[in-house]
């Protein structure tokens, strides 16, 4: 072939279809000099061989290039380069501070953070380790100098590496012993021996086996706290942090040393990274291809705040933009009406001033609502977000107009009741809620009411009262989903041989695994299963687990428990977000797809993550409603 002929070299490029198979987008940040952006051959070269497609970030604080950026990326490689700035840390620069290159601080200080919310994959290279602890909490020293006073106690001739070397780039010259059951461990895995001749095993403080790797060292900072947000998975002898990871089972990873000059070994990590991001490519494209349905969250009762839902608002953790960041479609939002006690007035449990002081146009409205009244507020404030932000989210009744907002790019909200006490004891309420488009009632909460008793309560009725029976005929009559999540196991079965329609449990998890009243036996599941129903699995902590932080893995337990015994067409997701459902891994809407990642790795099929994802509740939904007999 003629070098210099293009033809030649198209035919490459067009003699098969597709022409090239679709590799994930990694971005990486570019260092800034002498008026340049400019990039190292070496981290473009590594991503190319790992197979990912390399985009260069050039150091703009410009909030459309960067939003545009990550919304195209699959990971984000943050690369070396000058020290950061200390004042983006609230400190005073120390005289031996090095160099900083202010072009690229806020620039990336915003993209670390946007990729972040974002759950974009992540790795972090020297600079961009730091970069990781600066933006997420962490703390970074200005100097290694600074740094011994710092350390945990260490033989004293550890004290002595040298952290900056003098040698070529691709030379290790010292090592650092990385902690079993990292990302690093999965990667450089316990038989591996370092180039030095080190045995993992000989360096063993404890039972546990431990790999040491031998690395190049080029740094002047150092992170000296990782943050809530990651842990230490890797030090260097005389105790300097070498690597981190997220402590929130996000792929997300910084290292101190540059395996960009590292050969194979440091090949390892760009692999690691390319394939998390194809993972993440691959998690987007799904929610692209399915509906997405969360069917309990709590955020109305933060309006008495002035949340702003068209915000990336840190009091609530559904929002446009965490619904967008997390891939989510849908989200059953629900009028929460706490059960008063004997001579309780119900308004005086629930903030309607708050309500009523951030919106101008409800200055007439009493303060002495009632519960339906109280339940129409709500439901009047979320249609007033619908029509504020319509090109975005819209209220969605059936499952016809969830699809039709997605077509339409737009994310959808449902409207359901958490305690059937906002009926006020009317049954002809009921048929007011359906013409509101309330999907489904929770029948009570935590107390006993004139329909049920609670999981919760004292056990009034032994079971569904006369009213609640009625309640229950009427709702199969207008096509409202009876849900029983909150209910006490009597008032369970009595609702299962009353409803003529399939029943849910909107939020609860497995009684099984985590023994308190609010869970649903393995008998409970089965009877559900029977009569088609849908259970909801649930991020609350308390019920998870009794004891212990609960995380996203104890969620997928549960869900998989839920499976074993119901099998995967009666499961769901329902999250109980800001109702004080949060776990670490799946803290808020914009980490949702964290979830679908979890089911990916298990080898979930596409069409049973549908299925989870509101696949299931959308079929008794429609079974529901098209029961309705007005």
């Amino acid at each position: 072939m003629n070098t210099f002929d293009i033809e030649a070299h198209l035919k490459e490029y067009t003699a098969t279809f597709p022409p090239a198979v679709r590799q994930p987008i990694i971005g990486i940040t570019s260092n800034y000099a002498d008026g340049d952006s400019t990039l190292r051959e070496r981290y473009y070269m590594q991503v190319v061989r790992a197979g990912g497609t390399p985009v260069i970030i050039p150091p703009v604080a410009d909030k459309d290039t960067i939003i545009n950026t990550l919304d195209r990326i699959d990971g984000l490689l943050l690369t070396g380069g000058g020290d950061i700035n200390p004042l983006w840390s609230g400190e005073e620069p120390v005289p031996e501070l090095h160099n900083i290159n202010a072009k690229r601080d806020l620039p990336e200080l915003l993209i670390t953070r946007l990729a972040y919310n974002r759950q974009i994959p992540i790795l972090g290279i020297c600079r961009g380790m730091q970069m990781l602890a600066t933006a997420l909490g962490g703390k970074v020293a200005q100097d290694m100098t600074y740094i011994s006073s710092l350390l945990p106690k260490v033989e004293p001739t550890a004290r002595y590496i040298k952290h900056s070397q003098d040698a070529d780039k691709d030379e290790p010259t010292h090592t650092v012993k990385i902690v079993s059951g990292s990302y690093l461990a999965e990667i450089y895995d316990p038989d591996f021996h370092t180039t030095l001749g080190v045995d993992s095993q000989e360096c063993n403080n404890d039972t546990t086996e431990e790999t040491i790797l031998a690395v190049n060292s080029f740094h002047h900072q150092a992170v000296i706290e990782p943050g809530g947000r990651f842990r230490t998975t890797a030090t260097a002898p005389d105790g300097v942090i070498e690597a981190m990871e997220s402590s929130e089972f996000k792929p997300i990873m910084g290292v101190q040393w540059h395996p960009e000059w590292m050969g194979e070994e440091g090949q390892k990590l760009f692999k690691w990274l390319v394939l998390r991001a194809r993972e993440f490519c691959k998690a987007k494209q799904l929610h692209d291809r399915i509906l997405t349905l969360d069917s309990h969250c709590d955020t109305p009762m933060f309006f008495p705040q002035g949340v702003k839902f068209n915000q990336r608002d840190p009091r609530i953790l559904y929002d446009l933009h965490k619904m967008t960041e997390g891939r989510q479609d849908a989200v059953i939002m629900v009028a929460y009406l706490p059960q008063p006690k004997a001579g309780q007035e119900f308004s005086h449990n629930v903030d309607i001033a708050g309500i009523i002081r951030h919106n101008p146009h409800l200055q007439n409205i009493s303060t002495q609502l009632s519960p339906t009244e109280y339940a129409d507020l709500i439901f009047d404030k979320l249609e007033d977000i619908a029509n504020e932000n319509s090109l975005y989210v819209g209220i969605a009744r059936t499952s016809d107009e969830l699809y039709e907002n997605k077509r339409r790019g737009r994310k959808s909200i449902m409207l359901g009741i958490e305690n059937g006490f906002a009926l006020n004891h009317n049954l002809s309420q009921v048929q007011h809620f359906a013409q509101r488009g309330v999907v489904y009632i929770t029948l009570c909460h935590n107390g006993d009411n004139d329909i049920c008793d609670s999981a919760r309560g004292s056990n009034t009725h032994h079971g569904v009262s006369q009213f609640g029976e009625k309640v229950i005929q009427q709702m199969n009559d207008e096509g409202i989903m009876v849900d029983l999540s909150h209910a006490a196991e009597r008032s369970f079965y009595d609702a299962l041989d009353i409803s003529r329609t399939p029943i849910v449990c909107s939020h609860s998890n497995a009684r099984a695994l985590c023994d308190v009243p609010r869970n649903i036996t393995d008998d409970q599941m089965r009877a559900l299963a029977q009569k088609d129903g849908v259970m909801q699995i649930t991020l609350y902590q308390g019920f998870l687990r009794k004891q212990g932080e609960a995380t996203l893995m104890d969620a997928i337990v549960h869900l998989e428990h839920a499976i074993s015994i119901m099998g995967i067409d009666h499961v769901g997701i329902g999250t109980d977000f800001d109702g004080d459902g949060t776990v670490r891994g799946c803290a808020d809407a914009s980490e949702l797809i964290n979830f679908t990642r979890q089911l990916m790795r298990r080898k979930y099929s596409e069409q049973d993550i549908a299925k989870i994802w509101g696949g299931n509740w959308l079929r008794v939904m429609s079974m529901v409603q098209a029961s309705k007999t007005h």
